[in-house]
């Protein structure tokens, strides 16, 4: 399970990358507008990366966070692209969000777990 989360990690990460250096005409487009769906890719990102590597999550977290800085800083030299300071404050936030809801699902899961073990 945790080889399929790490990879589906990886993979969505790379969309993302995609995504934002890629030619503006094959980026994906939905009515939640620019900092909707960054939110989204990047609360998907940091969720992903927060049950794929749970033992070093905030470790994790502070390298996603510089590289989704690099990231925007990489704009700069792709065609049709811009960096902007609230693109990263959306980005690097959002993932933070993603991070802490994979450390409150593993919380409730191991909340569960001890109460089942409890009751049986």
């Amino acid at each position: 399970m945790s080889l399929f989360v790490r990879a589906f990690a990886w993979l969505l990460a790379a969309a993302v990358i995609f995504a934002t250096l890629g030619p503006p005409g094959l980026r994906p487009h939905s009515d939640l507008g620019q900092d909707g769906e960054h939110a989204l890719a990047f609360i998907l990102v940091g969720l992903a990366f927060g049950l794929a590597y749970r033992q070093r999550r905030l470790a994790v977290a502070a390298v996603s966070v510089v590289l989704i800085g690099l990231l925007e800083l990489m704009q700069f030299w792709a065609p049709g692209r811009h960096a902007r300071l609230e693109d990263f404050l959306v980005d690097a936030g959002t993932a933070c969000i993603g991070f802490a809801l994979a450390a409150v699902a593993d919380w409730v899961m191991s909340r569960s777990r001890a109460n089942s073990a409890l009751t049986s």
